[in-house]
């Protein structure tokens, strides 16, 4: 058994990263700005990023820790990245941490890479700058219930009968279903061959973006999604149009897109040497995240009901 911090513990990853933990028997630290409101898997320990203090105590006792952390949502992302790198380092080698675990950006280091992949390569060095040695996943969209990407994906599949696309639809990417993100991170915890090693992981189907979005059209919603590429439409102006068309802000939806003129395949699968065991297709993945949503969904209505006709008990 491990005691491990989990650094983004209620988030979309992180969450189920913390649960298949537990069930694999180790100790999990949920870090998290707001531990009194945590109700997930492990016991919560206070931690931000932003404050280097709050790290040293969150770290204590643990012998790995799992980083999750990145922005997309502020302009100064890369800065902010880079800063909670910086001090997650630090405050590990203080601590006396055994290794950390990086999930990172697939991209090719001789394509021109977007500022959202350049950041999480920068994040990948400057995790090891204090001498922890770190094990890095790297991946490209995970396909899971409320995962900003696939979210993405999905309502502009649900809202749109058909679509103008720009040039990025045609970029080729290797999704991953989330079951198996989370099952190749909990696979590198423990093995010593994989501590200080980079491993691509992803799903067995390179896609477009437009292929996965017709796949996604016709095998769930039952129709088709034609598509119409206008090579004029720039980043700056889809990404108004997807956060006009999806729930997706502004910021974020900029930055995504900026990052999807990169192709993310992978080139290495000396990961299935440490984590055998093949990977879901697409379609399983987007079959899963759908069912995941739909029963969230009916426990939020459940509990909408339970809460609304509790007040009318009290009144």
């Amino acid at each position: 058994m491990t005691r491990v911090l989990v650094t983004g513990a209620s988030g979309f990853v992180g969450s189920h990263l913390s649960q298949a933990l537990v069930e694999a028997g180790h100790e999990v630290l949920a870090m998290t700005r707001h531990p009194d409101d945590y109700a997930g898997p492990g016991r919560a320990v206070y931690g931000d990023v932003s404050e280097p203090d709050s790290l040293r105590e969150a770290l204590q006792g643990a012998e790995a820790a799992y980083y999750l952390v990145h922005g997309l949502e502020n302009d100064d992302f890369v800065q902010r990245d880079a800063d909670a790198a910086r001090a997650f380092s630090a405050a590990a080698a203080e601590a006396g941490l055994e290794r950390i675990i990086y999930l990172g950006g697939l991209g090719s280091e001789d394509d021109d890479l977007s500022d959202h992949l350049k950041s999480r390569r920068e994040v990948e060095e400057l995790l090891a700058g204090d001498g922890v040695p770190v094990t890095v996943l790297r991946a490209a969209i995970v396909i899971g219930d409320q995962g900003i990407s696939w979210e993405m994906t999905r309502q502009l599949v649900q809202h749109l009968p058909a679509m103008v696309g720009p040039r990025w639809v045609m970029t080729k990417t290797q999704p991953i279903a989330l079951d198996d993100v989370v099952r190749y991170l909990v696979g590198v915890l423990e093995p010593v061959e994989a501590r200080g090693r980079t491993f691509d992981v992803g799903g067995p189907d390179v896609l477009t973006y437009a292929q996965m979005m017709q796949l996604v059209a016709r095998n769930h919603f039952g129709r088709p999604l034609p598509i119409l590429i206008i090579p004029l439409l720039t980043p700056r102006l889809s990404s108004h149009w997807l956060s006009f068309v999806t729930d997706v802000n502004t910021a974020t939806a900029r930055n995504l897109v900026d990052s999807m003129s990169n192709e993310v395949v992978v080139s290495d699968h000396s990961i299935r040497e440490i984590v055998p065991g093949e990977p879901l297709t697409y379609d399983e993945a987007v079959g899963r995240a759908l069912a995941a949503r739909k029963t969230r969904l009916e426990q939020e209505a459940r509990q909408a009901q339970e809460d609304t006709e509790s007040r009318g008990a009290r009144r």
